[in-house]
């Protein structure tokens, strides 16, 4: 059997790896004017240091320094410093002018890690990102702030940007960003120095780039707070309440008529008051949304009232030029006052003072990590184990794991030889990308490897037909690999429709006419309606890739053949192709609607069949999973019982209605992970109840045949309480349904009783 690091040593390199050292720029705090402020002093309080700094600042210094691209303070010794870097499948520079190196290691895009709902996994990706990040501000490379992650749950499969996301629901996308940030920012809250800032994006109620007309810099977004308290922002609560991320940036669409940067209901009493953003955190606008209050939006008429009405709702930074070049205006003109200017950016400098900025290198662990410390054989090994674990098979009659028997195979499709098609949205340049080609040529079975190209993603080209019929008539299986890339979705690029491409169902039918087994593997982040390919008995196999990263190949090949058993879990519904015509991409609302033939969103509302439901995957082998004797749901629970139990609980969601264990056996011949997903189904409460909805998941790893694993599955008061119209959550008495996994497989069905009168969990703030 190959290892993966041997495999890993058959390369496709994407471009030479030129190391272009920098000085690291930091500001001077053992000589000049700077060495005697405050700001210097180690031992300070890190606010009283920042309120120091920007004390010995002028008034032209203070606002030059409210934009991204901060000129810093020359006469002080304050270098210029650039706040936007990203990190999204791992530290890029491919659009972002913080981060200026390449050969960071390259994750798979977010939908694809979400897929193996295995939260342990999340935050061992944040570590290697955050440590990447640092290696390379300490040569000069790439900044200490990180506008990561998107965490905007991905509501209409037709958005381009879905997949920089978890997925779908609102509970997982929870737990995932908790584990990302504090792996990010190196613990919870930690002292005395962050390890890099994360920032939550984007806020709020942002899912749509470009749709007939309708532009993400104009879009007005009608949110009813049910669905806002609901669905929209439990991701940001544990994104800022729960692990304390840095920054949080606000969107460039407006919500119910205020564009988000602008709307004080939004950032100072949701963000800042209800989820608790620090003095030493702060909000920044997504790039030009302050000029988007002018030119998208029409808000207002000039950009000094733009700049005055976000700075005054709370947006402290500009991804832009329009504070730098109009707060001076608008402080000329009584819009804004000096000291909200330096409140804001007294935020910002103390968020750099907790990340060692002005502190000695030699204090800071941090400040040692380098070139040594990026694309490790670790890092390679967690990369292509992320992949793995993250792939999910969708359909499976018997043929794989491929035989190794098998004499001669065809590799087909327009994603054959994917290299940097492999790595999605905010992609930087790996130190290596392997094709899932180039993966299945070096196994070393003794393969007959045929190839062709066929079709490109959405057009076909000359022979390609042809040169394809003629490899797949020669073999005795064909692997399609296809689907869809940033051509045709991505940050700007929404899709009209959710179907394959005609071109490659063109292709795909005449592979079938030969006769020959076939086996698809479905790129991208979006979902395509497989219909015609579960439909078809001549597809034996349908796996989902997504985008799988640098070692995207070899996780492809590896599960063909059975050297990996596929896991994942979709993180999002695959809807039928019709859906599009149901619903427009502008209807932001959740619930199924009569009067507008809504069928509703994501898997708890949908009314309609899913071609693959939220949470579906198939595996190699067989599971049995049941509840453990003595850590079963009870059969009753007195309400107010709970509530006093959670007295020592911060927050009332997040306590415990109990920790429970589910054995998990093996009943196959495959040793293989499995995910337990726990759904939740009650009437109690407001109507519509949802059709379901997760409440607990956990990833039992490597199970062997005929061996049992016990899952310890917490669930929260919070995933059990019901939304209101007003946004409040809670709690109601009644019968409440349990089931684990979907639903050809539901298995460990119990139920439970609450008892009590409803009692709130969380009061929902209320705009005036």
């Amino acid at each position: 059997m190959p290892s993966v690091v041997w495999l890993l040593s058959l390369l496709l390199w994407a471009g030479p790896s030129v190391i272009i050292a920098a000085s690291p720029a930091f500001p001077d705090c053992s000589n000049g004017p700077l060495s005697s402020n405050l700001v210097c002093n180690s031992s300070a309080n890190y606010f009283d240091r920042a309120k120091a700094l920007v004390a010995a600042l002028t008034l032209e210094e203070i606002i030059n320094n409210t934009a991204n691209g901060a000129p810093g303070v020359p006469r002080l010794g304050i270098p210029p410093y650039q706040w936007w870097s990203e990190a999204l499948p791992g530290v890029t520079f491919n659009g972002t002018p913080g981060t200026n190196f390449c050969s960071a290691t390259s994750f798979p895009q977010p939908i694809l890690m979400s897929a193996a709902f295995d939260d342990d996994l999340i935050y061992q990706v944040a570590q290697v990102v955050s440590t990447e990040a640092r290696a390379f501000n300490n040569e000069g490379l790439a900044g200490l702030d990180y506008f990561t992650p998107n965490i905007n749950p991905f509501k209409d499969p037709r958005w381009g940007r879905g997949q920089e996301t978890p997925g779908e629901d609102p509970y997982h996308i929870s737990r995932y960003v908790y584990q990302l940030i504090i792996g990010l920012q190196g613990g919870l809250n930690p002292q005395p120095y962050l390890k890099i800032a994360a920032d939550c994006k984007h806020f709020v109620a942002y899912d749509l780039e470009y749709w007939y007309g309708f532009s993400r810099f104009n879009f007005d977004a009608n949110v009813t707070l049910q669905d806002l308290a609901e669905y929209y922002t439990p991701s940001f609560q544990s994104c800022v309440r729960d692990a304390k991320a840095v920054s949080a940036m606000c969107s460039y669409n407006s919500m119910n008529g205020l564009p988000t940067c602008a709307n004080s209901y939004l950032l100072q009493t949701i963000i800042r008051d209800f989820y608790g953003l620090g003095e030493n955190q702060w909000i920044v606008s997504d790039c030009d949304a302050v000029d988007t209050i002018v030119s998208g939006h029409n808000f207002t008429s000039s950009l000094a009232n733009a700049s005055a009405l976000a700075l005054k709702a709370g947006t402290d930074l500009d991804c832009g030029t329009t504070y730098a070049q109009n707060l001076g205006q608008a402080l000329n003109q009584s819009l804004v006052s000096q000291a909200g200017i330096e409140t804001a950016l007294t935020r910002l400098y103390a968020s750099l003072v907790r990340l060692g900025y002005f502190d000695p290198a030699s204090s800071q662990p941090y400040r040692q990590l380098g070139w040594d410390n990026v694309n490790t054989p670790e890092a390679q090994a967690l990369a292509f184990t992320v992949a793995t674990e993250g792939m999910v098979l969708l359909k499976n009659s018997g043929i794989l794991p491929l035989s190794r028997g098998t004499r001669t195979i065809a590799v087909i499709g327009p994603m054959m030889n994917a290299t940097t098609q492999m790595q999605g949205n905010y992609q930087g340049t790996s130190p290596f990308l392997t094709s899932p080609l180039l993966a299945f040529q070096s196994l070393g079975f003794g393969f007959n490897v045929l190839s062709a190209q066929g079709t490109g993603i959405t057009s076909d080209i000359d022979g390609g037909t042809t040169t394809a019929l003629a490899a797949a008539t020669s073999s005795d299986v064909v692997i399609y690999i296809g689907g869809i890339d940033n051509s045709v979705e991505a940050e700007g690029l929404d899709r009209t429709n959710i179907t394959w491409p005609d071109n490659q169902l063109n292709l795909l039918a005449q592979l079938i006419a030969t006769g020959k087994p076939l086996i698809v593997v479905q790129m991208g982040g979006g979902q395509l309606d497989d219909t015609p390919l579960v439909q078809s008995d001549a597809v034996k196999a349908i796996l989902w890739a997504g985008y799988p990263g640098q070692s995207g190949g070899i996780a492809i090949a590896h599960l063909i053949v059975g050297l990996k058993a596929p896991a994942g879990r979709l993180p999002i519904t695959q809807y039928p192709g019709n859906y599009v015509n149901q619903i427009p991409m502008t209807n932001m609302n959740l619930r199924p609607d009569s009067s507008t033939n809504s069928p509703g969103r994501t898997y708890k509302w949908y009314g309609g069949t899913p071609v693959f439901e939220f949470g579906f995957g198939l595996h190699y082998t067989t599971f049995d999973v049941s509840w453990d004797n003595n850590g079963a749901p009870k059969s009753t629970y007195s309400i107010s019982s709970l509530i006093s139990a959670a007295g020592n609980v911060k927050y009332q969601d997040l306590a415990l209605l109990g920790s429970f264990s589910l054995d998990v056996k093996n009943t196959g011949n495959v040793t293989s992970d499995y995910v337990a997903l726990v759904f939740m189904q009650t009437s109690a409460g407001p109507s519509p109840a949802p059709l379901k909805q997760l409440v607990s998941y956990a990833r039992a790893q490597n199970i062997s045949p005929g061996q049992t694993q016990t899952l310890s599955l917490n669930i929260t008061l919070g995933s059990l309480a019901r939304v209101e119209q007003n946004g409040d959550s809670n709690l109601y008495p009644g019968s409440y349904d349990l089931w684990v996994d979907t639903t050809p497989n539901r298995m460990a069905n119990t139920s439970f009783t609450l008892t009590g009168d409803r009692t709130r969990v969380i009061a929902w703030p209320q705009p005036s």
